[in-house]
This record gives C-alpha cells, structure tokens and sequence, in this order.
C-alpha cells in the first residue's frame, strides 16, 4: 500500500491527517446546493418522459443514477433551480434510520434531471473539484452529518449542516486518477455482490418451487392426482375443507394506542408479535416479539405455540394474507391489530403443515384477489373462514411433510445467510477502500 511523502493536520476532526499538498475547502465554496422542493408520487412517475425524475424512494436504493434508472416525468414539474446535469451528487436528507441518513448517488446520465424531495443537491465548481471525486467523498463525510440529525422515529439534516463539512481535496488531477482507480476497484466488488444476490435470489425461488411442489402433490411421487376445483394438481385421497372446519380464527390487541408500545420499563409490559416479524418470517419465535402494556383484567386474546397469525391489512397485495407460525411456547403474549390469529384444531391437522399449505404460490394467489381497498388492502374474516384447502387425511404425512420442508429450507436459510454476510463483508471492504483512498491514507498516483 502506498503512502504519500509527507502529510499534515487537516485541522478537520474527523478527517485526520492528509497529504501535505491537498488544500482545506468548505463545502459550500466548492460547489451550489440545493434543497429539493417537489415530491414526485409514484403515479406521477412515467416509463418515458422529458425529464429523469430523481424520486426519494428510488435514489434513496441506488449509489449511481446510470441507464438502469428508468424514471421520468414531463414538463409540467420543471424548475430551473432543480435541474440535475451528469456529475452532481444527491444527497438523501431524510431517513428512517440514522446510518442511511446522508446517503449519496451519483448522476450519470446525459439526461437532465429533476430533483425530488427529501434531497440536497450539491452542484460541485468544475474547476476546482470533479463529480466523481466529490461522491467519493461524500462517501466518507456521510457519516459526519448524522452528528446534524434531528428527529425521532424520522431522522432529517438541512443545508445550513451541510455548510458545516470541510473536505480536503488534491489536485484536479489527482482527483480523476481517485475517482478512476476507485470506479474499477469498486465495479469489481459490486460485480460480485450482483453475483451473490442472482445466487441468493436462486435459492429463494427454489425455496419457494419446494413450498410449492410438497405442500400440493406431498412426498409420494406414486400418487395418483387430480386437477381439484382450486385449479391445480393434488392427490385424490386428500381431502377438502374449510378453514372454519380445521380450527378458528380470534382477533389481535384492540383499544392500543401508541403510546401503549415499547414502554421499557413499565411493569405491565407484556409481549407482542409485531406485524413486520409475520411479514418476515416462516416461524416467530420468542426473540421476534417487542412489547405492549396489557393490565390485568383486560380482555385480550393471547397467542399459543402452534397458533398461526394472518396479515388481515397491508399497504400492498404483496403482504396481505400472508402467515407465519408461533414455534416455541412463550410466556404471555398478543397479537398486533392488523391481523388475526387461527388456533388450529390439533386432532385435524398439524398447524405447521397449514403454515406451509398458506405461503404456497397456490393458496397465495387465492387469498390476494380476496383483498380489498386502494390505499390499503384489507381482508375480511369470512373470507379466511370460508377459505378452501386439500390436506392429506394422514397426521403422519402431514408431519412428514414438515419434517422434510424445515430440513430443506433450514440448509437454504444457512446458504442465503452465508452469501448475505459475504455481501456485507464486500460492501464493507468497499467503504473502506473509498475512506482510506479520498482521505489519502492509501496514494493512488506515483512520484
């Protein structure tokens, strides 16, 4: 690893020292920001169009707006202070969490843009500072803008904070052969990220075509099968029922505002299963729950090992119906508002079977097309009540079919987590590199 010949104090805390010869800059002399005004819904945004529209919900998931990034509106959103031209950097400054808050992307299209809201747009002065360098670099001083956040549940900075950033840069030079040396370095890392995440996605599908293919034709390959009224292939000998027939259905926590979540410290604390941990998972097990205040004398329901839990109320179709099962006994516990729970009548059917049954491709698509609503989908009770199913008539091969699908999907589950914390590692290295590179710790250009 190359050094420089000599460095010296930034006189920028968090920066450190620097080569000898880069030169101390605030950010608002290098360069225009700007404070984006107009928030682009998404029916607003067009396959085609006049304009790139630089969204918050889609800049906020990219670190380059290139020809992938296919978003567009017309004219009729255009302001001449919020065009965006190739080699500006923009800059999220709103977020959920405080590590995502600051995050940068890169505008290399030859398109104009149009920059949408909860965005700063930094315009960098070409004589002195290049785009490319300056994302790299607001890579690193990212960081340093979460000590401006301000907010709860929803962290925010402005650009009188970002007025605050000093940055060190080299020579326009120099700056090209930074920007150069890390673009390369930086396609080779995330090509092998893409290449993990087309693995990972692999092993989801196969995942899903395992559900799929044993829950509705079992593990016997012999067995003679019929089309059934649902529309697909399942052996003769199962049989058909209501969801009503093999168990029931009660409601979650009702009268809870939000202040009743979360309290720490109150003795009346009592568990309960968050909507995000079904949305999430296959099994919930103890270490899923968050908390809610429930007194004594409340009439609530509380869940059971072996309960399953349906998403009654979603944003999107992609949620709504979709189950997950309690695996372990727990001490006592509720079940959130936006769904219900199905105790299921042990001498019928394993509740774990009819877990696997409703996260098919199968009984999915059914219970979507019951979900009703626009800006919330919503499902009905009834409609789970009187929901159709085949199952086999055996226990044992219910179990056995279990059995054989928690063993296949826990190797799957152990080769995604493999590959996602290989991802990670990568995407670390790649912070790393850029760090140690904008800040001079490693030298790029010869003597």
């Amino acid at each position: 690893m190359m050094k420089y010949k000599s460095y010296k104090d930034s006189k920028i805390d968090w920066l450190g020292d620097v080569p000898n010869h880069w030169t101390n800059h605030r950010i608002d002399w290098i360069g225009e920001l700007v404070r984006g005004n107009t928030g682009f819904k998404k029916d607003e945004l067009l396959e085609s169009g006049e304009y790139v529209a630089l969204q918050y919900g889609k800049t906020y998931q990219v670190d380059e707006v290139n020809n992938d990034f296919q978003y567009y509106v017309n004219s009729e959103f255009y302001k001449k202070n919020q065009v965006v031209n190739q080699g500006d950097t923009i800059l999220i400054s709103t977020s959920e969490t405080i590590e995502d808050l600051g995050h940068s992307c890169f505008y290399n299209k030859e398109e104009l843009g149009l920059l949408g809201g909860e965005q700063i747009l930094f315009k960098p002065n070409r004589k002195v500072l290049i785009g490319k360098y300056l994302y790299y670099f607001s890579k690193k001083f990212s960081t340093e803008l979460q000590k401006y956040a301000t907010g709860l549940k929803v962290f925010r900075f402005n650009i009188d904070d970002l007025k605050q950033i000093f940055i060190a840069i080299p020579p326009i030079e120099e700056q090209k052969a930074i920007a150069e040396y890390l673009d390369n370095k930086s396609q080779a890392i995330d090509k092998k990220v893409s290449l993990l995440e087309k693995k990972i996605g692999y092993y989801q599908e196969l995942r899903k075509s395992l559900i799929n293919e044993t829950v509705s034709k079992g593990l016997n390959k012999n067995a003679e099968l019929h089309i059934n009224e649902l529309g697909f292939a399942t052996p003769k000998e199962w049989l058909r029922y209501r969801l009503k027939d093999l168990g029931s259905l009660y409601s979650g926590l009702s009268g809870k505002s939000g202040d009743d979540f979360n309290q720490d410290d109150n003795p009346d604390n009592k568990g309960f299963i968050p909507f995000t941990n079904i949305a999430n998972n296959t099994y919930l097990k103890r270490d899923h729950l968050g908390t809610v205040v429930v007194y004594e004398g409340e009439k609530q329901n509380r869940v059971r090992k072996g309960d399953i839990f349906f998403l009654m109320s979603s944003e999107g179709y992609e949620d709504i119906g979709k189950s997950a099962a309690l695996a372990e006994d727990i001490e006592e516990t509720y079940l959130n508002s936006f769904c219900k729970g199905y105790r299921v009548n042990s001498r019928k059917t394993n509740p774990y079977f009819l877990n696997y049954l409703m996260l098919s491709d199968y009984y999915r698509q059914l219970l979507i097309v019951e979900g009703k609503g626009f800006t919330r989908i919503n499902l009905k009770m009834e409609k789970v009540n009187d929901f159709f199913v085949y199952i086999p008539d055996s226990f044992k091969e219910q179990e056995e079919i279990v059995s054989f699908l928690d063993a296949k999907l826990d190797t799957i589950a152990k080769i995604i987590e493999n590959m996602q914390k290989q991802i990670i590692t990568l995407k670390e290295l790649r912070k790393a590199l850029i760090n140690d590179v904008v800040t001079g710790k490693i030298k790029v250009l010869k003597d």
